[in-house]
C-alpha cells in the first residue's frame, strides 16, 4: 500500500494560531470558548481572536471587504502547513478543502442591509459560494492543478483528508494539501439553537448533564505526501495517515442512530485499511460534540468496536467549541500532535463523566503512542474515522 506521509500541519482556532502553540494550550487545560454578545444576547462560542484585516495581515494577502473570514482563516491553516513547499509544476499537487459556511458572513451584511431599507452590496455575494473561498485559498498559496471543495456538514474535512489520501494512494497524485476551514456566522448559531441543541453555558462533551453544543470557528489543514513526493520536497514525514473510511447509518437529517450503526462501520473498516487490531488504537480523539445524541451514539459505537479495551479518549471540543467542516482537519492536527508528542488529551469541562469507564481523559496525559483515531460524523449520519500512525 501506498505510504501517505503527513509533512505538514497548520491550525487556528479560538485556542490561537500554529499547531504547536495549540499543543501547548491542549496540554495545559486551556480553553478557548468564551462569552459573547449579539443583538442583545449572549451566547458561548469559541471564536478566533483577531478581525478580518488582522487575518489579512497575518496570512499575507490585501484586506478586502469582499473576501470572507472562511477563506482568511483558511489561508493562515494552509500557509503553516504548506511551509517551505513550493507548490507548482514541478509536482503537480491538489488542494481539498472542507466547507459548510463559505461566504455566508458576507451574504448576512447584504441581507442586513436590507433589512433596514438600504439597497445592500451585491458584490458581498463573491465568495457565497463554497468553492469559491477554496478557489481563493488556492490563488494566494500556490499553482494547484486539481481543487476540489467538499461540504458534508461537520465530517467535511475528515472527508478532504480521505480523499485526499485516495489521489495518493491511486497514483492520480503525489502532494495533496487536504483541510476545512469554517467561521461563525448567524445562519449557523441561529440554526443550532433552533434545534435546540445550543448550550448556553460552557459545553460539557461525554458529562452525563451535558446540554449541548457551543460553535467555534477555525481552519485545520495537512500536507500529504507520497514517498516520491517527500524525495523532491526535502520534507520530513511527521507521522502517517493509515486508515480511513466514510459510513452513513442515514437514520435521521440531523442525528445518528441509537446505536451508531455508521460510526461502527467507519471505525472498522478503517482498521481493517490500517490493519490494525482495535487494541493497537491508543488514543481516540472523540467527535464528542456534547449533544444528548451524538454523545451517546458515539460512546455506544466505540465500546461495540472495541469492547473491553476501549482506549483512553476525549473531546476537545470543549476548548475549540464545534468548528463544524474545520473540526475534522483541526482534530486531525491534534492526533498527529498525539503522536509526536505521546500525549492524550484531556476532556474539557466535564463535572459527572458519562461513563464509569476510566478511558475518559479528564485531563492530558503522557502516553506511549502509536496509531490515533480521529472521529468526525456530520448530519444525516455522515460518519468518517481516520487513522494516524507514527513512522
Amino acid at each position: 500500500m501506498t505510504k501517505i506521509n503527513i509533512t505538514g500541519l497548520g491550525v487556528v482556532s479560538a485556542l490561537g494560531i500554529s499547531a504547536k502553540h495549540h499543543f501547548n494550550q491542549l496540554r495545559s487545560g486551556m480553553i478557548g470558548i468564551s462569552h459573547h454578545q449579539r443583538d442583545g444576547q449572549y451566547f458561548y462560542a469559541g471564536k478566533v481572536p483577531f478581525n478580518n484585516r488582522q487575518l489579512s495581515k497575518l496570512g499575507g494577502v490585501a484586506f478586502s471587504e469582499y473576501t470572507s473570514r472562511t477563506a482568511l482563516l483558511g489561508i493562515l491553516a494552509a500557509k503553516e502547513a504548506l511551509g517551505r513547499t513550493v507548490v507548482d509544476s514541478g509536482m503537480p499537487a491538489a488542494f481539498i478543502n472542507g466547507t459548510t459556511v463559505g461566504g455566508m458572513d458576507l451574504s448576512e451584511k447584504y441581507f442586513s442591509s436590507k433589512a433596514k431599507g438600504e439597497q445592500g452590496d451585491a458584490a458581498l455575494f463573491q465568495m457565497h459560494d463554497l468553492g469559491a473561498n477554496s478557489a481563493y485559498i488556492a490563488e494566494n498559496i500556490g499553482d494547484f492543478e486539481y481543487v476540489s471543495t467538499i461540504s458534508t456538514a461537520c465530517s467535511s474535512a475528515a472527508n478532504a483528508i480521505m480523499l485526499g489520501a485516495q489521489l495518493i494512494h491511486s497514483g492520480e497524485y503525489h502532494r495533496v494539501l487536504v483541510g476545512g476551514t469554517d467561521a461563525l456566522c448567524n445562519f449557523t448559531t441561529e440554526g443550532f439553537r433552533s434545534l435546540m441543541v445550543y448550550d448556553p453555558h460552557l459545553c460539557q462533551p461525554f458529562d452525563a448533564n451535558r446540554r449541548g453544543l457551543n460553535l467555534g470557528e477555525g481552519a485545520g489543514c495537512l500536507l500529504l505526501e507520497s514517498d516520491e513526493s517527500v524525495r523532491q520536497s526535502g520534507n520530513r514525514s511527521l507521522a502517517k495517515l493509515t486508515g480511513w473510511a466514510n459510513r452513513n447509518d442515514a437514520f435521521h437529517n440531523t442525528g445518528t442512530s441509537p446505536e451508531g450503526i455508521g460510526a461502527q462501520k467507519a471505525m472498522r473498516t478503517a482498521l481493517e485499511i490500517a490493519d490494525l487490531k482495535p487494541d493497537q488504537i491508543s488514543y481516540i480523539n472523540a467527535h464528542g460534540t456534547g449533544t444528548q445524541n451524538n454523545d451517546s451514539s458515539e460512546l455506544v459505537a466505540m465500546e461495540a468496536v472495541f469492547g473491553d479495551n476501549l482506549p483512553a479518549f476525549s473531546s476537545t471540543k470543549g476548548a475549540t467549541g464545534h468548528t463544524l467542516a474545520a473540526s475534522g482537519a483541526i482534530e486531525a492536527v491534534f492526533a498527529v500532535q498525539s503522536l509526536l508528542e505521546n500525549c492524550a488529551f484531556g476532556n474539557f469541562s466535564i463535572t459527572e463523566p458519562m461513563t464509569a469507564s476510566h478511558s475518559l481523559l479528564r485531563k492530558a496525559v503522557s502516553k506511549d503512542i502509536h496509531h490515533v483515531m480521529s472521529n468526525s460524523f456530520g448530519f444525516g449520519g455522515n460518519s468518517t474515522s481516520l487513522i494516524f500512525s507514527k513512522n
